[in-house]
């Protein structure tokens, strides 16, 4: 499923989503929300677009969806009302989400309104387009080291590593005991190091599972401190070429990713970011299932 809603980056959406489709083998939806019902606030440029607008670039998304993809089946559909409720209230028939950034990037760097609602409000996992995607690299994976908050997103991430036949990035944001709470740490000769191993040890047995599952992925951990966040992040989305992260129990990561400093760069050259709602890892139902051999992709 994608959103379109007339911007500028429109085409490239329904063209990562047309990839998207034809990747896992499965059907386009293209939804717009047309704003002429709704009650609220009308934050768009300009006059409101007339419903035969609305339906005019649904049949252009949906005609580039076509030539695209021929194999693809593709299906429209205009919704009603304020474009987050109603997107999020479809997610539910979706697999996928994709959407955009806003176009006013260089200016105003966040995601906008609408995607960082979907962010947390989707009942599947969202891309988020960012730009240029890169054509190499690993997937990235943001993970918890703690089984039942991570197993979603890793087995989103190392299905499609096996997918496309690329390598997986761990990366794993720890804290030191106590630092979470405000608490300055005291550090003895060596604790450090003592630490940060047992962090590592933590991952490397969190992946056990998944590496056992996927043989085929080569895996490399990363553990990085808390204060590197911000940094791994923003060089993962330049050479990753998709970042998959879980919401995280209290959505800061995400509103880190929504704000991350790679957007205001120059040359968009960033990855995708695949989100994991936490309402889809409590239903099971956030990995694309592999239904077909590799040598058929």
């Amino acid at each position: 499923m994608v959103g379109v809603n007339g911007s500028r980056i429109g085409p490239a959406l329904v063209d990562l989503a047309v990839t998207e489709a034809a990747l896992y083998r499965a059907p386009l939806l293209i939804t717009h929300v047309w704003p002429g019902r709704y009650a609220g606030a009308y934050r768009g440029h300009g006059a409101v677009p007339s419903r035969a607008d609305a339906e005019r670039l649904l049949e252009l998304s949906a005609g580039r969806a076509r030539q695209l993809a021929a194999s693809v089946p593709v299906t429209t559909e205009l919704l009603d009302g304020g474009a987050a409720n109603q997107l999020a209230e479809t997610s539910r028939r979706a697999r996928l989400l994709v959407l955009g950034h806003r176009d006013e990037v260089y200016a105003r760097p966040t995601w906008g309104s609408t995607t960082a609602y979907l962010a947390h409000q989707s009942r599947c996992p969202v891309m988020v387009y960012r730009g240029v995607v890169p054509v190499d690299g690993p997937v990235v994976v943001a993970t918890s080291s703690r089984p039942e908050e991570c197993d979603a997103t890793l087995g989103y991430a190392f299905e499609r590593a096996a997918l496309v036949s690329a390598p997986l990035t761990a990366i794993h944001i720890w804290t030191r005991p106590g630092a979470a709470d405000g608490i300055p740490p005291i550090v003895r000769p060596g604790a450090y190091a003592e630490e940060r191993a047992v962090a590592d040890q933590a991952l490397a047995e969190v992946l056990a599972g998944w590496t056992a599952r996927f043989p085929d992925v080569p895996v490399e951990r990363l553990v990085v401190g808390d204060f590197d966040m911000a940094l791994t992040i923003e060089r993962a989305l330049r050479r990753g070429r998709l970042m998959v992260a879980g919401i995280g129990q209290s959505g800061s990561f995400a509103e880190l990713l929504c704000s991350a400093r790679e957007a205001r760069a120059v040359v968009r050259k960033t990855s995708p970011t695949v989100l994991v709602p936490r309402e889809s890892a409590r239903r099971g139902n956030p990995v694309v299932s592999l239904q077909y051999p590799r040598d058929r992709v």
